[in-house]
């Protein structure tokens, strides 16, 4: 639903969505092998607000990590609406200076401000909580004057709008084709409280829900797009946060793929206990769920106690992430260097995991505190808060900096060795891919599937098998998965390793930091460089 607030103005809104810095997890030197894809995700919040406006109101939305907005986005607005991440606060800002001098009164909302407004202090409305009261406040004040005021006004949502009574994310204004992947939502909210998250200070422990309609619903918008991306993301914080309504909903979505010939494969993120949950398992295998993010952090049982994720250890670690592949899932793992409980063998034994686990993909990062987090109080009470650019995290480790540094450099180089990834996207084709549903091949057999095939294909044997020094190690996997039949996965472990060997020969370079949470120092990268050359993200921002 719209917002019910009666409006008397006509107003324009523009929505602008801040760039990433690039990471392990967003792929994004796998893009130019994709024809045309430019970013990874659409933004479902801003989509969300765009689409909360009321239908009087003109709505343009603008995703920077596709194309900056313009200005002439600026001068059509009559606001400009923002909305980001902590990691994107330099990007946040930029935005925000540039509608000030075009002259533009500028809101900003979202989860970087609702965890610290005191970040933001020149930007004239803060909207700081879930969409609801707020929301319609800041319509009711936009829709009386939208002169930038005379000083900072903080909304605070009080009284969140119900899930159920969410409207669809206005996906007709982003262009999907241009994504790596989808994004829906059914969930919000986790009932576990680690240390080191902040979603149950932002979204609460008792996960709020859609219905099924409504995601089915959702979906039909998504598909009606033409070259819709083939995979869908769940971002809900926890996707078996209430295994009780994923269960109810997971039968209607098996419905709705048998009703299209299942045009989309589905991912999301999960607690490690999901795979005491068989039942849900088998439903996500028949709705052709393909992927879990499962946040591992670390394989050391003391320290998962220590950072209050017991519920990683309800089931042997390695039989856990046996148990999901058995249903068709890869496992992408979050991994954290720089725990208290951290020693001189932690890294040994988080190479042991890699190994052992055959999980393809780990985004590994240093531990960072986030407002809102237990983590932050407990380091603030322990004055190990730090707020120094030229180091890889906001945290004093107890360990020494550079070491807890050279600790993930020596990891990710591990992973990421070429012939060591391919070789657990080896493992995925024979222990993972065999498991998967067969979908109908009438579902598969359509224009865009066949022209995003033929465009990848061609640009992965060029750039990767014949252009890239590791091409020995892709086509010896390559070779072994299609005498299997697994084509899929031959396009699969292409792009993603290609994206994973060449950002982690960048971060060895300094070219990145060890915590994706961290913003990059710029003048550490260009030194890392050495050519004091500016470096795409930089120029997105």
């Amino acid at each position: 639903m719209r917002s019910t607030v009666p409006v008397s103005s006509t107003r324009r809104i523009l929505c602008v969505f801040p760039a990433y810095t690039p990471s392990f997890g967003t792929f994004s030197h796998a893009y130019p092998l994709m024809g045309g894809v430019k970013a990874f995700m659409p933004p479902q919040g801003l989509l969300l607000i765009a689409a909360y406006m009321p239908e009087a109101w003109e709505v343009r939305f603008v995703d920077e990590n596709i194309a900056p907005a313009t200005p002439g986005d600026f001068s059509w607005a009559d606001a400009v609406f923002v909305s980001g991440m902590h990691i994107q606060a330099p990007q946040i800002h930029d935005i925000r200076a540039r509608a000030h001098a075009a002259g533009r009164v500028v809101a900003l909302g979202g989860p970087s401000v609702s965890g610290s407004p005191e970040k933001y202090g020149e930007f004239d409305y803060l909207h700081v909580g879930e969409i609801g009261d707020a929301t319609d406040e800041l319509i009711r004040r936009l829709d009386a004057d939208v002169a930038r005021p005379a000083a900072q006004v903080r909304l605070e949502t009080r009284e969140r709008l119900g899930l159920a009574d969410f409207p669809a994310p206005a996906y007709e204004k982003a262009p999907l084709r241009r994504y790596l992947i989808g994004s829906l939502q059914f969930s919000s909210g986790c009932p576990y409280r680690c240390e080191f998250c902040d979603i149950p200070a932002l979204y609460g422990r008792q996960p709020r829900l859609k219905t099924p309609a409504q995601l089915l619903s959702e979906l039909d918008a998504i598909v009606a797009q033409a070259n819709h991306p083939a995979v869908v993301y769940f971002v809900d914080d926890n996707f078996i946060g209430n295994r009780k309504a994923t269960r109810e909903m997971l039968p209607h979505l098996v419905a709705w793929q048998k009703r299209r010939n299942y045009p989309l494969q589905f991912a999301c993120e999960a607690t490690l206990n999901m795979a005491k949950q068989p039942e849900i398992l088998e439903l996500m295998r028949q709705a052709n769920f393909i992927t879990v993010f499962v946040g591992i952090e670390t394989p050391e049982l003391d320290a998962l106690k220590s950072i209050d994720k017991q519920h990683n250890a309800a089931v042997p670690m390695l039989e856990g992430i046996a148990t999901l592949n058995a249903y068709g899932l890869e496992v992408t793992s979050g991994i954290i260097l720089g725990l208290d409980t951290d020693t001189d063998q932690s890294e040994a034994k988080l190479i042991e995991f890699v190994d052992r686990s055959g999980v393809p993909v780990l985004t590994m990062n240093l531990l960072q505190a986030l407002p809102r987090t237990p983590l932050w109080d407990r380091l603030a009470r322990e004055g190990r808060l730090l707020d120094d650019p030229d180091l890889e995290s906001n945290v004093r480790f107890l360990r020494p900096h550079d070491e807890v540094v050279a600790s993930w450099r020596r990891a990710i180089d591990h992973a990421y060795t070429p012939e060591r990834i391919f070789a657990r996207f080896l493992r995925q084709v024979e222990v993972t891919y065999p498991n998967r549903v067969r979908t109908p091949l009438r579902g598969k057999l359509t224009l865009t599937n066949l022209r995003r095939g033929l465009v990848l294909g061609f640009n992965i044997a060029v750039q990767v098998g014949l252009r890239s020094d590791y091409r020995r190690a892709f086509w010896s996997a390559a070779g072994r998965a299609m005498r299997r039949g697994q084509i899929e996965a031959v396009f699969n472990m292409g792009f993603v390793a290609h994206h994973l060997i060449r950002f982690t020969r960048e971060a060895l370079r300094g070219e990145h930091n060890a915590s994706f949470y961290a913003a990059q120092n710029k003048a550490k990268a260009e030194a890392a460089r050495g050519d004091g050359s500016r470096s795409p993200e930089w120029e997105a921002a």
